[in-house]
């Protein structure tokens, strides 16, 4: 690949590429933090060739104005707004409006949304008995994905968005009704009574009373679980084109709607790969508790080549720098953790690991911080939400973000429907053998 430069830009406007004899010209496109990418969407017609990225980690599959992420700096921001600058006050409506919207909410704006999250915040009764219908070993993430698909039959008028008003209307019935459809499930799977939202109570607050309020009981949030929670949701509402972000803007590229866009980001991120990094950062803490294992032990066979054994919960594949996020929560971790006051051998070992890992040369060399999802495991378990619903609180975390890029691909009259290629290594002139001949 050759380069060329053109007028005053310090840096190549294009990239040639060379194959059999024949060169072809293409236009860098740089982004508005110094991104540079290749535009080959004329490749294989000016050349018959196809790139091959398993992955896609070279492969920019859009441009978007969303979220900013420099893995090597350890910087992420939410429409250029540092993601260090909502700890203060975190406030997950408010994010969930910039992230949608591409700027922070007035006054007006803010209150109109709100009304509309509680005035949505309610299942119509009859999706009640479709969560009857799911036996209680049902995974979570499936009853999640399945409900939010079952959302669009009973508001059929959200699946064609001609205007900004239906669009916010149909992101504020997704958003509040989430939570909704979250509870329900814990309740289902647990086989306690459902709880009605609460209009009195806030985004968060009606979430964790859904979950563990009683009829004769009801939960109220300290104000420091409902503001850990806020920020564990904010630090989790976008992060660029993940695996199930890219889901979402895929499945949108064929017009699909946004109900049916969400449920298959809510699939992707059910995967270990993704969604699940949080959990296995608590099963790896109880392997080591009912192996009898220390934490320094564990330490030193994550540090043997070949020993099979991982310190879940360390390093990012984005991230080659201490995860932003993760700084965030640790502070916030210890404060639950001591607002509670608990005493739990899991987060006993948990605190060590995290000690021993930050002051060994192994781990800092190679860049292995502790990420998100050692962090909110912690506060999430400690908090009372069981392991096979942390996947479902990233959902909920995350679904901004995905209802953003379905509204900006929506949005873009450029738009095509996403159809990779592939390089073909199967069979060749093969013929069909008759089932007596086989």
């Amino acid at each position: 690949m050759e380069t060329s430069k053109s007028g005053s830009s310090s840096f190549p406007a294009t990239a040639s590429i060379t194959y059999a004899d024949k060169t072809v010209t293409y236009p860098v496109i740089t982004g508005t933090e110094g991104e540079r990418g290749i535009d080959i969407s004329r490749l294989r017609s000016d050349t018959g060739l196809i790139t091959v990225d398993q992955g896609y980690g070279n492969t920019g599959s859009c441009q978007s104005a969303i979220t900013y992420i420099d893995g090597d700096q350890g910087i992420l921001r939410y429409r250029g707004i540092p993601i260090e600058e909502f700890a203060g006050n975190p406030d997950f409506i408010e994010v969930a409006w910039l992230l949608i919207f591409g700027r922070l909410p007035t006054s007006t704006e803010s209150t109109r949304f709100r009304a509309r999250l509680t005035a949505n915040a309610h299942l119509h009764e009859a999706m009640k008995h479709t969560f009857e219908g799911f036996p209680a070993s049902a995974p979570p993430m499936a009853i999640m994905s399945a409900m939010i698909n079952t959302l669009g039959c009973f508001h059929p008028e959200m699946y064609l968005i001609k205007d900004e008003e239906i669009f916010e209307e149909a992101a504020a019935r997704l958003i509040s009704k989430i939570r909704t459809i979250a509870a329900f499930t814990y309740r289902r799977v647990n086989g306690l009574p459902y709880i009605y939202p609460n209009p009195k109570l806030r985004y968060c607050d009606n979430l964790l009373h859904m979950m563990f309020s009683m009829p004769y009981d009801q939960r109220v949030a300290d104000p420091e679980i409902s503001l850990a929670m806020n920020l564990i949701f904010i630090l989790h509402a976008d992060h660029e084109q993940n695996c199930s972000t890219s889901t979402v803007r895929m499945v949108g590229s064929s017009k699909a709607n946004l109900f049916a866009s969400c449920a298959a980001g809510v699939c992707a991120l059910w995967g270990p790969l993704h969604g699940g990094a949080n959990v296995e950062v608590l099963e790896m803490l109880g392997q080591i508790h009912q192996g009898g294992l220390t934490a320094e032990k564990y330490i030193e066979m994550a540090k043997q080549k070949g020993s099979g054994t991982r310190l879940m919960g360390f390093g990012h594949r984005v991230y080659k720098n201490y995860d932003p996020r993760a700084k965030m929560l640790q502070s916030v971790c210890e404060k639950v953790l001591k607002k509670l006051n608990l005493r739990d051998p899991l987060l006993d070992i948990a605190r060590k690991l995290e000690e021993l890992a930050l002051k060994d040369q192994y781990f800092i060399e190679r860049k292995l911080y502790p990420n998100v999802d050692f962090y909110s495991g912690l506060i999430m378990r400690a908090i009372g939400i069981p392991t096979n619903m942390f996947t479902v609180m990233f959902a909920i975390g995350r679904l901004p973000g995905w209802v953003a890029h379905w509204k900006e691909q929506h949005d873009d009259a450029n738009s095509k429907i996403a159809r990779p290629r592939q390089i073909y290594t199967g069979p060749v002139n093969k013929h069909y053998v008759p089932m007596d001949s086989r």
